[in-house]
């Protein structure tokens, strides 16, 4: 089974993570939810699988690039 790093592009806080480790997501389906600049941007998983492992937590800053969840399939 091929793991998939998901990258966030943009840099804020985790306000929502919609999914949990050992679910099923599907291509573009929301994995967290990063506000920025007042703004809420959904981070889309790119392939459907199962969530192995979520690498941030509710409330916590993410940088621009940095890795948030890993999804195999």
């Amino acid at each position: 089974m091929p793991e998939i790093k998901i990258v966030t592009e943009v840099a804020g806080r985790i306000c929502a993570t919609p999914v949990q480790v050992g679910g099923t997501v599907a291509d573009g389906d929301e994995i967290v939810v990063v506000e920025a600049m007042k703004m809420e941007i959904p981070v889309p998983s790119p392939a459907s699988g199962t969530v192995k492992s979520l690498l941030v937590k509710l409330d916590e800053i993410v940088a621009e690039g940095q890795a948030i969840a890993i999804v195999v399939n």
